[in-house]
């Protein structure tokens, strides 16, 4: 039988991680130094930043797990995370569906036609939470139990159509406890989120678009205002063709 964690042991471990733990900045900052200095052209920077910025927060959360023994319960064809409202900026949304149109034919294709049918589909619901306000807990809690699928789901397979790119939300989230925590709860209060990782993810970006800007080329992103304009992932990816 296996022995899932208590929400008070997973509590210990966070407390443990707090005070063993430095998350290595170096690492985010490495990233966008070696792009700056490379032959890429702005756009491919912007690009591949995102790309590998978001891998060295997966890696990150590795280490931290490592560094206190947690290992997670999340597995591959468990989707009760993807009902969640995810909110990003513009700028994240733009490379996330510029990021799709450059995979191969085939895949793209795919996506767009899930794409068209979701919100076909989901047109209602989409509708009902378009405009909101998921800093509110109950509103969050409303749009959890209304069980309106990520755009970015197969519901067929429940695996992410995108999962090399899925935003920072997604990547943030994890369950140490059963699994059965989060088949059974809406809003289970076992599961953490490594969110204050946004804090080094956003911050590496923004030094690339700084250091681009100076440069007078911010390629497809539009800086500052990109980083500042928020919506659900929903609502930025209805104008996907």
């Amino acid at each position: 039988m296996n022995h899932y964690l208590t929400q008070e042991e997973i509590i210990k471990k966070c407390n443990e991680l707090n005070e063993k733990y430095q998350i290595n900045e170096d690492a985010f900052y490495q990233i966008v130094d070696q792009l700056i200095d490379s032959n890429l052209s702005t756009d491919q920077k912007l690009f591949k930043s995102f790309q590998l910025l978001l891998e060295a927060v997966s890696t990150e959360i590795n280490q931290m797990e490592k560094a206190v023994d947690l290992e997670p319960t999340c597995r591959m064809g468990c989707a009760f995370c993807c009902y969640f409202p995810i909110v990003i900026n513009k700028m994240e949304a733009k490379l996330i569906k510029r990021s799709i149109r450059q995979m191969p034919v085939e895949r793209k294709e795919k996506i767009a036609e899930h794409f068209a049918h979701y919100y076909r589909e989901y047109k209602d619901k989409v509708k009902q939470f378009s405009e909101l306000d998921v800093t509110d807990h109950n509103h969050k809690y409303d749009y959890k139990k209304s069980l309106l699928p990520c755009v970015m789901l197969d519901t067929d397979t429940n695996q992410c159509l995108a999962y090399e790119i899925r935003p920072l939300p997604c990547r943030t989230y994890v369950n140490y406890s059963d699994p059965a925590v989060c088949a059974d709860q809406v809003m289970p209060e076992e599961t953490i989120s490594y969110e204050f990782l946004y804090q080094e993810y956003m911050g590496a970006i923004n030094e690339l678009l700084m250091y681009l800007y100076e440069q007078e080329d911010t390629g497809i992103i539009e800086y500052p205002n990109d980083l500042y304009q928020e919506d659900l992932l929903i609502n930025w990816m209805k104008d996907f063709s």
